[in-house]
């Protein structure tokens, strides 16, 4: 089974299993991007950019949380995120250099697999359609269909980001990972890996 049959969208399906499959690609593929690096390759930039993966892989993580607890529910993303100060501050949010790559790898690994599990709870409770917390300063809430196509366009973003770094870092290529591949760093993901 190739890696897009793994977790690529049905060729013919639902808008959920279209959806959630090019989340589950999306983050997949970015996972490979960042997987099994020392904290000197997780510190690595590109240019003039202060873009690291190890920033990334802690964004996407808080953005994982931030999406399925603050936008979807309007609750609290967790002791390590301080949203509230995000609009003032954006830093904390790229702010890796502290961080271990064990500790980054398990920060990003943990935010995926509670958004897996609150993203199923919250479609078995009422489908894309529903309203979530999240809301424009008018008022008007967004749909769960709208969370969904934001986090794939933040996930398309930041793995073409991802993408540039790490061919700088050890040469590393390519559109998806190659069929078979596993994760060599942090959580197995078992989570994700689909049988």
């Amino acid at each position: 089974m190739t890696t897009y049959e793994q977790f690529g969208t049905p060729l013919a399906g639902t808008d959920v299993e279209h959806l959630v499959g090019s989340l589950d690609l999306m983050r997949v593929t970015f996972r490979w991007k960042t997987d099994d690096l020392d904290a000197a390759g997780l510190a690595q930039t590109v240019g003039a950019s202060k873009l690291t993966l190890g920033g990334l892989l802690k964004h996407l993580a808080a953005v994982e949380d931030t999406y399925f607890s603050w936008h979807l529910a309007g609750q609290h993303p967790g002791p390590i995120w301080h949203p509230e100060r995000w609009e003032e501050n954006h830093s904390e949010l790229l702010a890796a250099g502290d961080d271990t790559p064990g500790d980054l790898y398990a920060i990003w690994d943990g935010a995926v697999h509670r958004s897996r599990t609150r993203l199923r709870d919250a479609l078995a409770g009422g489908g894309l359609d529903q309203l979530v917390h999240r809301a424009d300063d008018a008022g008007n809430h967004v749909s769960l269909r709208r969370l969904l196509f934001d986090l794939v366009q933040e996930y398309a973003r930041h793995t073409g980001h991802a993408d540039l770094i790490r061919e700088v870092v050890d040469g590393r290529v390519g559109e998806d990972p190659p069929d078979g591949w596993r994760p060599r760093a942090g959580d197995p993901l078992t989570w994700l890996w689909r049988a």
